[in-house]
């Protein structure tokens, strides 16, 4: 596989697929293409390196020598191909009535009401290569909102015509999980099946969540419903133990992390799955890029510009730009010509691409409905008597409570998952290096001990020993509804990049729906906390005049409440699926409608995320795109495939 920047001669400017963006969708593309022997050329933005165990190894030592530990911290940044970073962000002090709260600097342009939070990454493996790795599927009621619960838009497909291709992708990642844990949530619905893996091990806090709060009866004021809760375990994509009993007794051989002998670590606890897993346990799309046929081209440092049209409605390639210096945007513009183009870069690049191409725009939706998960992050502080609850051990979060999820409740307020977090107020106020610097004086209060005084030596170790060990951080991630309010959309004459592309410009904002699931979720979590006899420490207020990042006021039950939530990472949306060409970017199989062979793949397809994490649902569209794709080419081709050809190394002119 080849990913250095590249000139492609006479002779290689043509292939069957050209596919747009390294990540999940346009490497499981390109590996079942390649595997049925089409030529396929994929351009990758961003830069290569962490395919070999040396640029691994320089992402780690990266990421360490990072002095903020956020999803984007292991990759050198990029001028050429830049990313969107949440440090880019910041808070407004007194802010104006009627302006925002914030302030947005980096590559997204942002003139929405409320910040867009997420990030992502150009790079080979995309947002793939600082992902959490978890992978729960989606329920069925997630993709009929509208039927179901009188908000949203539906899917034109059911969650039962994804359940082979959920599987597939299960198998291409490596999940671990526990399939029966699944079928009683309804999303597994196969009942012999399961996982390639075994289910990751609970934490110590899953485990004290679950003694603690064994089916407790939770009372949910905004959906008017009560929940017996119980702790669940989350499928993962990272290396756990091998299940004997996978596929029918077959069992399942994990993939070799890149530079690693046999199948790699199995997950040990490393504590930093986002941004990085040091012993590479957590799946990547390098690992799909790994079984990479010979007829598959991967070209690095190659921004796409735009999507050139051909005769009629078709199109007939790419325009891009390679370039060879990451930190010198110095570039030269080639084109490349496929009787297929595939964009998968990211629900916000595929939008950028599509519009500043002139294309699908038959629907005047693209860029529009731009989607997250609003993640409201509750934070307390168990009994003292209860000791160390264990937090700052293993994967971000492996269980969480799935309740708020389903019921009729969504008609009244969006569903969330909560998810119960393995890194103490990591996400919620920086800790523990924020306790430290509160304990020490230099910080803001230290979990209401320590406020305006340093302490050091052993009375220093006592405190942080104290408090650190017993924080308890709640995630809950709310669903967002499809809006048109929310979108992405290019003012070339006054934003443009360091190469000259267009930078994408965000409107972005909360509906009352989702507003209410961000509130109930408020409620919920300060219940769980009072229930487990753990002191509420949850407060978005503005502290000296700066609110949090994401804060807005809310009317409560008691009046107005002051809320905040996080950006989840789950961009969607913009090119939305659906029947109806009139009113969707996309049908089914991520064809555009106007353009029978340009397909805009990911998460951008999505009409609705519900409350899982949406890669794996992004994987398994992408897996059957890729069987339609290739139905194209047959088709095209009189049905008669062609013979693999040795893939060439190309190296720049």
């Amino acid at each position: 596989m080849n990913t250095t920047a590249a000139a492609w001669d006479a002779d290689r400017r043509r292939y069957d697929a050209i596919i747009v963006g390294a990540g999940w969708s346009g490497s499981l593309i390109a590996e079942r293409l390649g595997a049925k022997g089409w030529q396929v050329l994929v351009l990758e933005a961003g830069n290569g390196g962490d395919e070999t165990w040396e640029g691994h190894l320089d992402s780690v030592r990266t990421f360490h020598s990072a002095v903020a530990k956020v999803p984007n911290s292991p990759h050198r940044r990029n001028t050429a191909a830049p990313s969107p970073d949440v440090l880019d962000l910041a808070p407004v002090r007194d802010p104006k009535p009627g302006r925002p709260e914030f302030t947005a600097g980096g590559y997204l342009v942002q003139k929405g009401r409320l910040p867009y939070g997420t990030d992502y990454l150009r790079s080979l493996g995309g947002s793939g290569m600082h992902w959490l790795g978890a992978v729960p599927r989606m329920r069925d009621d997630d993709f009929s909102t509208d039927e179901d619960y009188d908000y949203g838009r539906d899917w034109p497909i059911g969650a039962e015509d994804l359940q082979r291709h959920y599987a597939e992708a299960e198998r291409a990642m490596g999940v671990s999980g526990d399939a029966d844990e699944q079928r009683r949530l309804g999303v597994v619905t196969d009942p012999d099946y399961t996982y390639p893996m075994h289910g990751i091990p609970q934490s110590h806090i899953d485990q004290y969540c679950q003694e603690r709060l064994p089916d407790r009866e939770i009372r949910d004021e905004v959906g008017g419903e009560s929940y017996r809760i119980n702790v669940t375990g989350l499928p993962q994509a990272r290396n756990g133990t091998p299940n004997p009993g996978y596929a029918g007794g077959a069992g399942y051989r994990p993939k070799g992390a890149v530079g690693l002998p046999n199948y790699g670590e199995r997950c040990v606890g490393n504590a930093s799955c986002v941004p990085i897993c040091p012993v590479q346990a957590r799946s990547t799309p390098v690992r799909i890029q790994a079984g990479f046929s010979g007829s598959v081209t991967v070209a690095t440092r190659s921004v796409a510009t735009r999507v050139l049209r051909g005769r009629g409605d078709y199109v007939r390639g790419v325009e891009y730009r390679a370039y060879g210096d990451p930190a010198t945007p110095v570039s030269r513009s080639y084109t490349a010509e496929a009787d297929v183009v595939v964009l998968a870069a990211h629900a916000i690049e595929n939008a950028r691409l599509l519009l500043f191409s002139g294309l699908a725009k038959g629907s005047g939706q693209v860029g529009r409905n731009l989607m997250d998960h609003p993640t409201m992050v509750a934070w307390g502080l168990t009994a003292a008597a209860d000791g160390n609850i264990g937090p700052f051990r293993g994967p971000g979060h492996t269980s969480g409570w799935e309740e708020f999820r389903f019921g009729g409740a969504r008609a009244k307020r969006a569903p969330f998952r909560i998810e119960i977090g393995n890194w103490g107020w990591g996400w919620a106020n920086g800790a523990p290096m924020s306790n430290v610097a509160t304990a020490l004086g230099v910080g803001g209060d230290a979990a209401g001990e320590v406020r305006g005084k340093g302490v050091f030596g052993a009375e220093l170790r006592s405190l942080l020993g104290s408090a650190i060990g017993r924080q308890l951080q709640l995630q809950c991630a709310v669903e967002q509804a499809a809006s048109v309010e929310n979108k992405v959309t290019i003012e070339p004459s006054k934003y443009r990049d360091a190469l000259g592309n267009p930078r994408p410009v965000i409107e972005y904002d909360l509906d009352e729906h989702t507003r209410k699931g961000v509130y109930a979720a408020y409620l919920v979590a300060g219940k769980i906390f009072a229930a487990m006899g753990a002191q509420n420490h949850t407060d978005f207020r503005p502290i000296g005049g700066v609110p949090p990042l994401g804060h807005f006021e809310h009317q409560g039950q008691n009046g107005t409440v002051h809320l905040a939530y996080h950006g989840a990472g789950h961009g969607a949306g913009t090119h939305i699926m659906g029947d109806d060409a009139a009113d969707s970017v996309v049908d089914s199989y991520q064809r555009t409608h106007d353009h029978p062979n340009l397909y805009a793949a990911g998460c951008g397809s999505m009409p609705s995320i519900g409350t899982s994490n949406p890669t794996l649902t992004m994987a398994a569209l992408a897996l059957r795109s890729a069987e339609r794709i290739h139905q194209d080419l047959a088709e095209l081709h009189g049905a008669v495939l062609p013979r693999p050809r040795d893939r060439k190394t190309e190296v720049p002119a």
